[in-house]
């Protein structure tokens, strides 16, 4: 005889164990492990795309409390190279880019080129797409005023710094983020220094991406889905 399939079974079947994995995910998992990020924008080219959907782990940085800017028990700090989301520090909206120096270091763009601690960069993914270098301000500050500006974040207007900046020391517990896209990013040259307690995570991998760029039909919708990019790692 075909058993009964009422709403206990049910519950115990199926109902309590999808509540239980959506309490997981949401209240473990997301907060503390992994967790998706969309890009929208394009400061990251080529290396992310808008568009992008990426998985971030969020331990290795510190378990982040939820609704604090409060981090404990980090295991290690973002270094350079690696792509790290965080809370913009000017309106909290979540961003990627790449880690270029920490606390302590040494930050300079001469002409488009830069230097961290006095050693040249080569960069394979960093791309200008603009080839005319914006020359330094005039009047030029000194050492001591840039840096005391770009601190108190007052170079947000000053589009001079995005190919000739610094030289600036990152203080304690920060970082300097830059996107790949140099002549494109509006990053740490003009909004400062990134403090610690606003990271979030670090990237790891594009797991979905759809070109919602695109100026193809919508009968063409198919062509939008980069099958291609899905698994592509970002370390």
């Amino acid at each position: 005889m075909k058993e009964k399939y009422t709403f206990k079974k049910l519950w115990h079947d199926w109902l309590w164990p999808l509540l239980w994995a959506v309490l997981v995910v949401k209240l473990v998992i997301n907060p503390f492990i992994l967790e998706a990020y969309q890009v929208p924008t394009g400061s990251m080219e080529s290396t992310i795309l808008p568009g992008d959907w990426l998985i971030a782990e969020k331990f290795s940085y510190g378990l982040h409390i939820p609704f604090t800017n409060t981090s404990i028990l980090p295991l290690t700090s973002p270094r350079s190279g690696q792509v790290v989301v965080f809370k913009s520090p000017l309106d909290g909206i979540n961003l990627v880019k790449r880690c270029i120096a920490s606390g302590g270091d040494t930050v300079e763009v001469r002409n488009k080129i830069l230097y961290v601690n006095g050693i040249k960069r080569n960069e394979k993914f960093a791309i200008h797409r603009d080839s005319f270098a914006v020359p330094v301000m005039n009047p030029p500050l000194t050492q001591d005023q840039f840096q005391q500006e770009w601190e108190n974040r007052q170079l947000l207007q000053t589009y001079a710094v995005r190919d000739n900046f610094g030289p600036i020391v990152v203080p304690k517990d920060c970082f300097f983020m830059m996107g790949d896209n140099r002549d494109e990013s509006f990053d740490s040259r003009f909004w400062g220094p990134l403090p610690r307690n606003l990271i979030r995570g670090r990237a790891l991998f594009v797991y979905w991406s759809f070109d919602r760029l695109s100026e193809m039909p919508m009968t063409s919708l198919w062509k939008r889905f980069r099958l291609q990019r899905i698994g592509r790692k970002l370390w």
